[in-house]
């Protein structure tokens, strides 16, 4: 049968995405385009914002539209927290955001004897168990991901992904390594480390190892790959971490942290678990140990009583900050959340005009970023062709162009010479 994916939302989204494409090709399946005709669609769907929500409803009714004879599957973080407005949508079965396999039976099923709508959606918060999926990458692609944590217990006051994820789970140590070591057979250059909050990762395991040692077992076991972080809470960046990190050649010196807010008014009232001075002693302690580290963040503007004094506070904080690449995101008000019941909802035009002032501002660090980048060489594994040129990541995730041929999945050292639109442009070296 021909099925076809899409996918919405985060890294782990994607990686639950490529188990599920693995598993539909074990199982004889052919994948194909979501635009073009197939036996089955899935929609893998977030629900990170009410506007994510929004998105994943439009494809939903755009797949039952245009293949009224198909079978619909949806799946994903949006389907866990209201299964009941994906069901009304007219999908023939309806899974949450956890039990893969038994969602792709069910799929087969519908494919075998079309039958009634089937809902099938678990309790988020009773979950105990890390799901294990088979780890990779997408056909074609360089890097893999390992996903090794499920759940978070943050419980910011503008999210509702913890109730759509469940409480933390990790991926034991000795089952990471053997998959990174399966990954390295299979032909890719690089992993990228993943979890819905991967510095969580080892809370729920005997003896409470910390992250630092699930990163050093992998760096270790894979020493001819690179590994990339995941998105880190501020907090897990000490001395100690930038130490043993540092000793690790292959792992790169990219590091998101994420933000929300510069303001400390704004952050308590979004339930994060840090201030501004302990975000910038995280970043400071990186440039003190890495040689000018891509350091990344998301920042949410708009948010529930922001005054202009507060944006103001956060405009100047990520400039102080030097960050070299952002993710900014006027607030969305999503149901069921604290923050969607609180006094002092800024206004659409308001939110607009600050997510393009901090957007201005991340574009001059940016750029200020990839100058500092001319005359260094770095090695850069290169993704695909666009346009004549070769382009791949540098350690510090910063976009490469190169001239040459038949450079796919290969890692190649480049001195860099300018920039270009979107990232550098450099020479590869002999």
């Amino acid at each position: 049968m021909k099925i076809a994916i899409c996918t919405l939302g985060c890294k782990v989204n994607q990686y639950e995405s490529q188990a599920m494409e693995q598993e539909l090709l074990r199982r004889g399946h052919q994948l194909t385009g979501f635009d073009g005709p197939a036996d089955a669609y899935i929609i893998n769907t977030c629900t990170v914002t009410a506007v994510s929500d929004k998105k994943c409803r439009n494809i939903i009714r755009r797949a039952r539209k245009q293949a009224p004879e198909s079978v619909v599957a949806v799946c994903g973080c949006y389907a866990q927290t209201d299964p009941q407005a994906v069901a009304e949508l007219g999908v023939d079965v309806v899974s949450g955001s956890a039990g893969r396999m038994d969602f792709l039976d069910r799929l087969e099923g519908q494919l075998q004897q079309r039958g009634s709508q089937v809902v099938t959606v678990d309790k988020a918060m009773d979950r105990r168990q890390f799901e294990r999926l088979p780890a990779g990458g997408q056909e074609g692609r360089t890097r893999a991901m390992l996903k090794v944590e499920d759940g978070c217990a943050h419980f910011c006051s503008y999210c509702v992904i913890p109730y759509a994820r469940g409480p933390v789970r990790s991926l034991p140590p000795e089952e990471a390594v053997e998959q990174a070591k399966s990954l390295r057979e299979a032909g890719y250059r690089e992993l990228v480390i993943t979890g819905i909050e991967i510095s969580s990762w080892g809370r729920d395991l005997e003896g409470r190892p910390g992250f630092l040692m699930l990163v050093e077992e992998v760096c270790r076991a894979v020493p001819e790959l690179r590994v990339r972080l995941g998105s880190l809470e501020p907090r897990t960046i000490t001395p100690e971490f930038c130490q043993r990190a540092a000793a690790l050649p292959n792992l790169c010196p990219h590091f998101h942290l994420s933000l929300q807010s510069g303001c400390d008014a704004t952050l308590a009232r979004m339930n994060r678990k840090y201030d501004s001075k302990r975000y910038y002693e995280s970043v400071k302690l990186l440039r003190d140990v890495f040689q000018d580290p891509g350091i990344t963040t998301d920042l949410i503007v708009g948010f529930p009583q922001e005054t202009q004094e507060e944006f103001d506070q956060t405009l100047d904080f990520i400039q102080k900050c030097g960050f070299s690449a952002m993710h900014i995101f006027p607030y969305s008000r999503r149901p069921g959340t604290p923050a969607a019941d609180m006094d002092g909802q800024i206004p659409k035009a308001v939110q607009e005009e600050r997510a393009r002032q901090a957007m201005a501002a991340a574009e001059e660090m940016k750029q200020a970023y990839l100058n500092r980048q001319v005359g260094r060489a770095f090695s850069v594994l290169f993704e695909e062709e666009r346009n004549g040129l070769w382009q791949g990541h540098a350690p510090n995730y910063v976009l490469v162009h190169t001239q040459g041929e038949n450079l796919h999945n290969q890692v190649r050292q480049v001195r860099i010479t300018g920039i270009t639109d979107g990232g550098l442009l450099g020479e590869a070296m002999p």
